[in-house]
């Protein structure tokens, strides 16, 4: 099926956890060439602020699978699920087709039916028959991934 998301790594965001404070430089990395005249500053942000939106109905979940690479989705993330979202046209959701969870691209055709996409050429799109069940469990927001695997 391609990206599967495994229920059971599921973690509740605690709505009343303090701030975590991190040192945000103002100093922007060039993925070109850098900029000499950059300043140095710092100052900090809040991660729940930051990657949480609605911290009451968010949750982190771990992605299995390569289908959704292109997104920026890869084997092993953890990934940010807003439930308080309503899921559009584009957007990459966590899915129960027949019982099974799934991560794909929501897909809503002006021919009517619904396809969940995958983000990579080697996984077909799944064109959802009129009596499957379909419930879309939340609007994936962020894809947590290594950059290293130190």
């Amino acid at each position: 099926m391609g990206c599967v998301v495994r229920v059971v790594k599921a973690w509740a965001v605690v709505s009343d956890s303090a701030p975590i404070l991190i040192p945000l430089s103002e100093l922007e990395a060039s993925c070109g060439f850098p900029s000499p005249a950059q300043d140095y500053r710092t100052n900090e942000i809040d991660l729940n602020e930051v990657l949480f939106t609605n911290r009451q109905a968010s949750f982190l979940m771990r992605a299995r699978g390569h289908s959704m690479t292109r997104a920026g989705i890869f084997d092993g993330d953890e990934l940010i699920v807003d439930r308080s979202i309503a899921p559009l046209d584009g957007h990459v959701v966590v899915a129960a087709v027949d019982g099974e969870m799934l991560v794909k691209r929501l897909r809503l055709p002006a021919t009517g039916g619904v396809v969940l996409a995958a983000e990579h050429p080697d996984y077909p799109n799944l064109r959802l028959a009129e009596l499957s069940e379909l419930r879309v469990w939340g609007v994936v927001t962020r894809s947590l991934h290594r950059v290293s695997r130190d």
